[in-house]
């Protein structure tokens, strides 16, 4: 039976289409800082693990309380380095201060717009706090960027990533979009976690010239939603797997989002790697656990993207 079951999950992993580094059409420069993380950092096998930590700017510093350790950066980096970890994505106050120490033993994303979450979200936009710039003179891998789509402020930011996007051209860093559907038209459409609202969002990124989507699973549909929408499978795996293809030749990363508990956490890894996602990126859901058992679920973790991955071209 054993045997039968493992026949089955091979059979599956190997009908899994998701684009590859080979697949994509950029520049020279690009393709080998993706290569960094995606063959020489984390799983090395051509999937992706990041560990963020932007939700101090996000969120405030209440998602620290959990483990008080993860206030310290340095904690971060350490963990990212200690699991494996093909980058670590964050804001430029922090790369300054902290990523010298750890400058070509672990991949930095620079994330460069970012928002608070005091004001309302009703006009959701995230202003920026760098530049691509600063990621090359900080020897950043990739550039994050957070684009709210269906905001009303959804102008200023498509036109700010459109200049993001040229720079990233410009200076050859892949550039990782954060498609984040907001504001209170998408609410009347189904709301931001509805499969028409990820979906459309992931869409977007590729439209807008993202090398690589971050985007949420998606809860459910909507009877709110436009047609065919509300008809559409409330499955997990069928509902990633409608993202993911939306997402054209992006590479797609799924977000952990909140803490979760070890097995929910496991099957949301695998139902997103099924669906053809390169990777995750998991921030609170390993930074916010002890030590030992952030490394003992990152293992776990790894177990699950070393049956996805993408061969080296020879």
């Amino acid at each position: 039976m054993a045997t039968a079951t493992m026949t089955a999950t091979r059979a599956t992993v190997a009908n899994v289409q998701r684009p590859s580094l080979w697949d994509m059409e950029i520049s020279a420069g690009k393709k080998a800082r993706l290569y960094r993380m995606l063959y020489q950092f984390g799983p090395c096998n051509g999937t992706l693990m990041l560990l963020p930590i932007d939700q101090g700017l996000e969120h405030g510093p209440v998602d620290f309380f959990d483990n008080p350790d993860s206030l310290d950066t340095d904690y971060i980096f350490r963990l990212g380095i200690a699991g494996r970890y093909s980058g670590v994505a964050l804001h430029v106050g922090l790369a300054e201060k902290y990523y010298p120490k750890y400058a070509g033993r672990i991949p930095l994303v620079l994330k460069i717009n970012g928002r608070t979450c005091i004001p309302s979200e009703a006009q959701a936009y995230s202003s920026l706090t760098g530049s691509v710039e600063d990621a090359v003179r900080l020897g950043a891998d990739a550039v994050g960027y957070t684009l709210f789509v269906g905001s009303p402020a959804q102008d200023r930011d498509i036109a700010t990533l459109n200049a993001v996007r040229v720079d990233c051209e410009r200076y050859a860093m892949p550039l990782i979009v954060w498609a984040y559907p907001r504001g209170e038209a998408i609410e009347k459409k189904g709301g931001r976690d509805s499969l028409y609202a990820i979906d459309y969002a992931a869409r977007v990124a590729e439209e807008l010239g993202a090398d690589v989507v971050k985007i949420n699973l998606p809860k459910g549909t909507s009877t709110d939603s436009p047609k065919p929408y509300p008809s559409l499978s409330t499955d997990e795996f069928a509902m990633a797997q409608k993202a993911v293809r939306s997402a054209g030749r992006c590479l797609v990363l799924f977000s952990g989002g909140s803490k979760l508990d070890d097995q929910d956490l496991l099957d949301k890894v695998e139902t997103c790697m099924k669906a053809g996602a390169t990777g995750l990126i998991f921030g609170r859901n390993m930074w916010q656990r002890q030590w030992d058992n952030a490394l003992a679920i990152g293992d776990r973790v790894h177990d699950i993207l070393k049956r996805y991955g993408t061969p080296e071209r020879s």
